[in-house]
Order: C-alpha cells, then structure tokens, then sequence
C-alpha cells in the first residue's frame, strides 16, 4: 500500500453502479483485498448496500452517491442505523447533491446540502460516518467540517493534490478513477469515451472543474480530447493501471475507488491488477 490506511478503508477500493454487483462478485472483491465497496447511482433508500453487506464478511460499503434531492434525511439516518446495527460499523454514507441538468428541484447546492446535512445530525447519523461528493472549493470546505471527508469524481491525481490543500492534512479523502485494461491507447480511448463524454462532459459541475484544472474548452468538445480521456481513465497493463491510480495516493489521497470500464465482470480485471 502507497499510504498508511488511517481511516480504514484500505488504500483501494471499487465503485461500481449500486445495481452492478452480484453477492459471488461482492465475495470476491472482499478476497482480493479491497478494503471498499462505493455504490454509484442514486438509489432512493439503502437496500443495495444492505444487499452487498450481507454478501460479505468485513469490507466496507459505501454509497457513491446517497443524492439529497431524491431522499429522506432522517429515512436514510433511520436506514443507517438499522444497517449499523446488524453490520457495525461497516457502512459509511456517502452524500452528494447530483447535477442541476438531472434534478428538477436543484436549487443552491451548497444550502441545500447544508440542510440536508443537519437533518441528518438530527436523525443521529454520525459526521464520522459520512463523506460529501465534493469538486469546488466550498464543498471541499464543507467536507472537512461536517463529514469525515470528501469523495470526488471523475478527476485526475492535479485535483487530488488541490483537494488536499483544501481540506487539510486530516480529512479523509477518496477520489474515483475510471480504468480499462487495455494497453492499445485507440481501444483504450474508444471503451473509455464514451461514459466520460456522456453525461459527464455535458454537466455544469464536471466541466467547470475540468476548466479549473486547466482544460479548455477544445479538450472538452467533441467526446474530449486523448489527453483529456487519458487523463480520466487509465489504461494499459494491470501494473501500468495501478502506477496511474496510485498517484492519487501520492498526491494526497487516502483512498483510491477504481472504477472498471469495459468489462462484463468487473471481478476478471481486478483480479489482474497487482495486489497490496
């Protein structure tokens, strides 16, 4: 492991659509040493992350994301508990507030998760048991006083480094990254794409912190330019993969949540990445 794994999540883990994982594959991430399970989408309750706690022993379960626009706050701590209960200690909910361009009721961002967070500390979900999607540098704020840390998506090792100013030394921090195993760069691109340019280069929140990074508007158009898309997924040999994913840890992550592109059975891939 790259890091000391201060906050128990292990130094890598998988994020995976919350409907993406049977109970034999959520076994088999627990024993190839993942210390994370992250939950993509935004399922309205917790069921799926009971299902996943319940195929497994002892690794940790996450939602990436729990979105305030589709949920309850005090449902979801009244959830949490029950899942506390019968799984202590292993599952942690992560809070975010999803994309204007999906969302109907959008309104400020960070009010609204204010709120929402205080509703949660009114239904008794612990701050130590919650993380925020958090790109800006008021979410990232935010993050470090009323959760444990943040959960950035779809960003690059740069961010990482920025994230950590941010929050300061002690905030847990976990980006995603997105891999293909696939060491041709053309078929790497062509797998990789696709998922990145829709819907994520088409939403307000992922481009203005693309742009924040330094990625201009050409980078961005047209699917996003091979730099851009190598950027955001790696890909290439499973020790290759590794050395890209890894640098989030070099610049200040706790955790890395790898996401696997292009693969019926995420479970193949992760088994070819190199272990510890």
């Amino acid at each position: 492991m790259s890091t000391a794994d201060k906050h128990g999540f292990g130094t890598h883990g998988i994020w995976i659509w919350h409907g993406g994982l049977t109970p034999h594959q959520a076994a088999r991430v627990e024993q190839l040493g993942y210390g994370t399970i992250w939950l993509g989408g935004s399922p309205e309750d917790l069921a799926p992350a009971r299902r996943v706690l319940a195929a497994t022993d002892s690794i940790r379960v996450a939602t990436g994301i729990t979105n305030i626009w589709n949920t309850d706050p005090l449902a979801i701590a009244r959830e949490f508990a029950d899942l506390d209960k019968d799984f202590p200690g292993r599952f942690f909910l992560g809070v975010g507030v999803g994309h204007r361009e999906a969302t109907q009721e959008y309104a400020s961002p960070y009010d609204s998760m204010v709120d929402y967070l205080d509703r949660l500390d009114e239904g008794g979900l612990p701050v130590e048991r919650r993380v925020l999607a958090a790109l800006g540098p008021k979410m990232l704020k935010l993050s470090a006083d009323r959760a444990l840390g943040a959960h950035p998506y779809l960003t690059q090792p740069e961010h990482t480094r920025y994230a950590r100013e941010i929050l300061g030394p002690d905030a847990f921090l976990a980006p995603e990254h997105k891999i293909v195993l696939e060491s041709d760069p053309e078929t790497a691109r062509s797998i990789g794409r696709p998922p990145v340019n829709k819907p994520y280069l088409h939403l307000r929140n992922y481009v203005a912190n693309l742009k924040r990074l330094g990625w201009t508007d050409d980078d961005i158009a047209d699917g996003g330019s091979d730099a851009l898309i190598d950027a955001l997924v790696a890909h290439g040999t499973g020790e290759q993969i590794r050395d890209q994913v890894d640098a989030h840890l070099a610049a200040g992550a706790d955790h890395v949540a790898i996401q696997v592109l292009g693969a019926e059975d995420v479970t193949d891939v992760l088994e070819q990445l190199p272990a510890g």
